[in-house]
């Protein structure tokens, strides 16, 4: 009978209690790994099937999945998972799907590979796909249409070339990870007994290219500020405080705010609306402000600048009687949490040995993803590419160009594999 969750030992010690992996450093592990007869037939599947992995490619980024609007794409890919004969295959509350590759130790915990499911582009955005000159392009054919591919990719050659291994693999398409989601399907995973404390190690794959490591979760934090007033008309009300002037200086104010290059830290304004018409003082006025920090210090410093900023700004547009007051209201929007892997983390020492194999060159870079959440948790996890290349993300005119690409798969299968442990030849 398999353990239940709280009963799983963790990756590290997992592979410490096997002695030949033990005794082996994660370079010999990936060289052995890399050399094993299923790797090189999986390695072959991967370049013999590139126009059908272009067709997945195509076919999944024709379905719209808007931000809170998966649900069509989830069930294309609950359908491949139950087609490859993956186990467990299940869809939660959320959206989030799920399908596992048993290993031979049912005891092992999870090593997971997820791609997010969701676009930046709202309900009703047209979407054309099509194959141009080599490219292929869509909205959203890349990001994340590139990562679903190969996270389709390497459980159908895992399947198909019969490759063992002692961990159970987990493949999850996930929701909420643009914009506004604010990865809402990874924090719904976390938060879940039968994944959180069953998963060693998570891989995210987003995107396309094969040149860096996110190891390192950037922070965010997001606002909608609204001010409120009793509005009127531009002649005979004239005096009535306006909110698009106290929202100005708001903006003039919180714009002013500095900001460290160490650790990096931004803030943007990046929508502004309200009011009626040119002859009417306004009702509403609403921004929306996007902060951005390798510190959880520095987002609460610039949270509190923002917070400052308002109460001057009403402060000084407000009117004279008690029913001329401006009001706001601040409702956060989005928070992501910083973090980062430790650098003696195994699955750090892994993909840095999986790049030296296939004498690929990456970067450790910082960014924000669904890596953060289990990041901010204490847990393992990294974000790469799916190999290729790609342009134009979260545009009309998005393409992905598939040359390369088996680089990044074979990249990713060697990583999962090795974290997953392949018993001697």
């Amino acid at each position: 009978m398999a353990l239940g969750p709280q009963e799983r030992p963790s990756l590290s010690s997992m592979i410490s209690s096997d002695d030949s992996r033990a005794r082996r450093t994660p370079q010999q592990e990936v060289a052995r790994v890399a050399e094993l007869r299923p790797v090189h037939d999986a390695f072959a599947w991967f370049r013999a099937r590139s126009r059908k992995l272009e067709d997945w490619q195509l076919e999944l980024t024709a379905i719209p999945a808007p931000p809170w609007g998966e649900s069509a794409r989830a069930e294309w890919l609950r359908h491949r998972f139950e087609e490859l004969g993956l186990t467990e295959v299940q869809q939660d509350e959320l959206g989030n799907v799920f399908g596992v590759i048993p290993g031979t130790d049912e005891a092992a915990p999870f090593t997971a590979l997820t791609a997010h499911l969701d676009t930046v582009f709202p309900a009703g955005t047209p979407i054309e796909v099509r194959r141009t000159g080599g490219k292929l392009f869509g909205p959203g054919i890349s990001d994340n249409g590139a990562g679903l591919t190969a996270l389709l990719a390497i459980a159908t050659a895992i399947r198909e070339t019969g490759i063992a291994h002692a961990a159970p693999i987990l493949f999850v398409g996930n929701v909420g990870e643009e914009g506004e989601g604010n990865l809402r399907g990874m924090r719904h995973i976390f938060q879940q007994p039968r994944w959180a404390d069953a998963i060693g190690a998570m891989i995210v794959l987003d995107g396309a290219g094969t040149d860096t490591v996110i190891s390192e979760a950037l922070g965010s934090r997001r606002f909608e500020v609204t001010v409120s007033g009793m509005g009127g008309h531009s002649w005979s009300d004239f005096g009535i405080p306006n909110p698009v002037v106290a929202l100005a200086r708001i903006i003039a104010r919180f714009s002013q705010t500095a900001v460290p290059t160490n650790p990096k830290t931004t803030y943007n304004i990046g929508t502004v609306s309200g009011g009626t018409s040119v002859n009417s003082i306004p009702q509403t006025a609403t921004m929306r402000v996007d902060t951005r920090s390798a510190s959880l210090e520095q987002l609460d410093r610039l949270e509190r600048a923002l917070r400052d900023a308002i109460t001057d700004g009403l402060g000084e547009t407000n009117g004279r009687k008690r029913l001329d007051a401006l009001k706001a209201e601040v409702e956060v929007i989005g928070d992501r949490p910083a973090a980062e892997l430790r650098s003696d983390s195994l699955l750090l020492k892994t993909i840095r040995a999986v790049d030296a194999q296939l004498k690929n060159i990456a970067r450790i870079q910082r960014a924000s993803t669904d890596a953060n959440i289990p990041l901010s948790l204490g847990r393992e996890a990294i974000a790469i590419g799916a190999g290729g290349s790609g342009g134009g993300a979260h545009t009309l005119n998005e393409w992905y160009d598939a040359a390369g690409r088996d680089l990044g798969l074979k990249r990713i299968l060697l990583l999962t594999l090795v974290l997953s442990g392949v018993p001697e030849e």
